[in-house]
């Protein structure tokens, strides 16, 4: 077991950060480290930053700035100055007893730590602040839903056209070409479903038209696939979603297109092509290409053409920039495969790829978002004056299931990864592989984080886990950092061995057997601005369970999660000593004595208590109960 709360804590939210919204170069801010009483005597505490590569230490004052109420620490005041685009700071604390620890994104620890760990503080704009309140739900529009105008259509003749209860082709040459139908205007008629779970931020997985069911390989960036219903079934469901509170992004390939998209069919063996210059060729007849992982059809792009730039993310006219603005009004965007876009060789165009993608959507649609997809350490893509907002599997998805996934599944290559069997983690892993993957990410980067348990990319968490561990999963991916994300069909409890088998057609007509305890945590989570924006310190990790707590200056929210029967104590010097019970999923019981906080589960459970009052306001109570 590993107690947390005794530790020194800082992040970049409001309450550590509080002048986070004049990050200008040149601009001086605050920042705050709490140092709990527990923690021991500390005569010091020194402010140890780079600027222009070169360290400089800055000794810190003892308040003068303390919370409203006693939270059994003291708190600690420097000032940061913003003199490089991104500047790194970490924290050392002297003790009375002649030790020292270092405080960084990773933790506390009494070696020197790398820089790369470091807290990042930059100047660039953050996300809309609409993003950190999201409740995102992705939708692979073949399996989501068929609308009645789906059976009057003519399958392309690349598709196997499949029934509704087919099963899916999940292996084999013909995974990618089983069609099920599922359209546009098919979402439109289920929103009521997304809006009784909370919904309030869909993503789309590709509606251009292309050679297969996942539509990744597009054949023309122009309008969207006729089996979709066509533009103006787009127009129909973002203008049905946006009366509901509901926003609609959709999903690009910087990377790529397909080959049978129009550029590349215009450039392939034809080296006088004005295209031709999009794409990486092998030989001066332009008959052999680079293609993203060797896969064929898909051609990767090269960002050195000034023709390609124009055409696709520079400018009002840009594939970019159409589809944020009428008649379309898509509110932002999820790049694919954004790690790879602009990198080959000794080509490294990725940072001056994503930042001409802000500044498109920033000109012609202010307050759009920009999620992008890394499958690794997405940390040095991430300064903030590009993609907002990493969907990485690294710092969430693979050591949360390397934890909560049961032990007799376990035989598989995990997210890629060639393991006989899957490692598995105890909570403290959790905890720390949580910490490392997301400690370089600057807070705004962090604060819009997508935190999936799964996608279409991946098995589904319900093939290696019960519904109670499920429910655990989807508890801490809406109470941590970022933007909680549901891939369609989790609430039914779906299950996949792979990444295609995941994509199987929503089962309409059965109950969601899951979708009562997800409407109780995306009522929680809208409901919390502790949740939403709040800061993240971690109190306690163990095998079986771990604790955090997020907070503002108006709002606690303690939340515990537990993998099986286990007993957390907390102190409620660490708390606060307001605390009420607002959420249990599972069996749980919750005390408190005048010191301490105590939480026994017989099972898995998910626990959030808060300090002010039930979390639910009325609007989504009622709803909540009458769905």
């Amino acid at each position: 077991m590993t107690q947390l709360h005794h530790l020194p804590h800082h992040d970049g939210s409001e309450l550590y950060s509080p002048d986070h919204t004049d990050h200008r170069r040149g601009a001086t801010v605050r920042v705050r480290v709490r140092i709990p009483h527990e923690f021991g005597a500390v005569p010091s505490v020194v402010l140890r930053t780079v600027i222009d590569g070169e360290p400089r230490f800055q000794q810190m004052e003892r308040g003068p700035w303390s919370p409203p109420h006693d939270d059994g620490a003291t708190w600690w005041t420097g000032r940061l100055a913003l003199e490089n685009d991104v500047t790194t700071y970490r924290f050392l604390v002297n003790r009375a007893d002649g030790t020292a620890v270092w405080l960084n994104g990773e933790g506390v620890d009494h070696l020197e730590p790398v820089d790369s760990q470091d807290f990042r503080a930059t100047v660039h704009p953050a996300a809309p602040a609409w993003a950190r309140e999201q409740v995102l739900y992705q939708i692979f529009p073949d399996r989501f839903a068929r609308s009645t105008h789906a059976d009057a259509r003519t399958s392309p003749a690349w598709a196997l056209p499949a029934s509704w209860d087919d099963e899916v082709i999940h292996t084999g040459p013909d995974t990618p070409r089983q069609l099920f139908g599922g359209d546009l205007d098919g979402i439109v008629d289920h929103l009521d479903h997304l809006e009784r779970l909370g919904v309030t931020l869909v993503y789309l997985t590709p509606f251009f038209p292309g050679g297969s069911n996942h539509r990744y390989d597009a054949t023309t960036f122009d309008h969207v696939d006729p089996l979709l219903g066509g533009d103006e079934a787009l127009v129909r469901l973002v203008q049905a979603a946006h009366a509901r509170g509901i926003r609609v992004i959709g999903d690009l390939t910087t990377n790529h297109t397909g080959d049978t998209h129009e550029w590349f069919v215009a450039a392939h063996r034809n080296p006088g092509a004005v295209e031709s210059d999009f794409y990486y060729w092998k030989d001066p007849d332009q008959e052999d290409y680079i293609a993203w992982s060797d896969v064929p059809s898909l051609p990767k792009l090269d960002w050195t053409s000034t023709e390609l730039r124009r055409r696709f993310i520079e400018g009002p006219t840009s594939v970019v920039a159409r589809w944020l603005q009428p008649p379309f009004n898509l509110d932002g965007w999820r790049i694919d495969v954004a790690n790879m876009t602009g990198r080959l060789g000794d080509t490294d165009l990725n940072s001056e790829v994503q930042r001409l993608v802000r500044q498109t959507m920033d000109a012609v649609a202010p307050g759009s978002v920009l999620y992008a997809e890394s499958t690794n350490d997405a940390a040095h893509d991430f300064a903030g004056d590009g993609w907002q907002g990493p969907m990485s599997y690294a710092a969430f998805t693979r050591p949360l299931w390397h934890w909560l996934r049961q032990p007799e599944h376990g035989v598989h290559h995990h997210f890629g990864i060639p393991y006989e069997i899957e490692p598995r983690y105890s909570g403290t892993d959790f905890v720390a592989t949580y910490r490392r993957f997301t400690a370089a990410y600057p807070w705004p980067v962090r604060s819009v984080a997508m935190n999936a348990i799964d996608t279409h990319d991946t098995p589904r968490f319900a093939e290696r886990a019960d519904d109670d561990l499920q429910v655990v999963a989807a508890g801490l991916s809406l109470a941590l950092p970022g933007t909680p994300t549901i891939f369609a069909g989790d609430e039914f409890g779906i299950t996949g061995v792979n990444g295609e088998d995941s994509r199987a057609p929503l089962p309409w007509g059965e109950e969601p057997r899951l979708a009562e305890a997800y409407r109780t945590l995306v009522a929680l989570r809208r409901s919390s601005t502790a949740l939403q924006q709040g800061s993240l310190r971690w109190l306690h990790a163990s095998d079986d369970a771990v604790a955090l707590v997020r907070e503002t200056q108006e709002e606690t929210v303690v939340v515990v999660a537990a993998r099986s029967a286990t007993t957390v104590t907390v102190p409620l010097a660490a708390v606060g000593d307001a605390l009420s019970l607002v959420t249990v999923l599972g069996d749980a019981e919750t005390q408190t004595d005048d010191a301490t906080l105590l939480v026994r589960t017989t099972g898995p459970a998910f626990i959030a208590l808060g300090t002010s009052g039930p979390l639910v306001p009325p609007a989504l109570e009622a709803a909540h109960a009458g769905a």
